[in-house]
């Protein structure tokens, strides 16, 4: 969808970063959401995941996924799937394209996901 007056200016991509984006219409609302209560830590997030999104400087805030959730379907491609900790309950799944150089936002919430529990 594209943008329409009054909705937030996205930040253009660094150049040789990774450029973010949402792999679904959930995971752009879940973002939002994040965005109101926690804006300076999604703001950190959104830093490291289009900077070194599969180089965490802090593995308990930042990770793969394991068994079930390790990887994720992206359009036709599998790719491995990833967690970064916002909050102590608001997380971010994103999975990296290293060919493309895009990190995809599959998921985004300031709740803790049902799927981990």
């Amino acid at each position: 969808m594209a943008a329409k007056r009054g909705d937030r200016v996205a930040p253009p991509g660094r150049p040789g970063g990774w450029e973010a984006r949402f792999a679904t219409s959930e995971a752009a609302k879940g973002w939002e959401e994040l965005c109101q209560p926690a804006r300076s830590n999604t703001w950190e997030a959104w830093v490291v995941l289009t900077e070194r999104p599969t180089a965490p400087e802090n593995p308990a805030r930042q990770h793969r996924l394991r068994g079930a959730l390790a990887t994720r379907q992206v359009g036709s491609r599998s790719l491995l799937q990833w967690q970064y900790e916002v909050t102590a309950g608001g997380r971010i799944w994103y999975c990296p394209d290293p060919e493309r150089r895009i990190v995809w936002i599959v998921a985004a919430g300031p709740s803790h996901p049902k799927l981990t529990e």
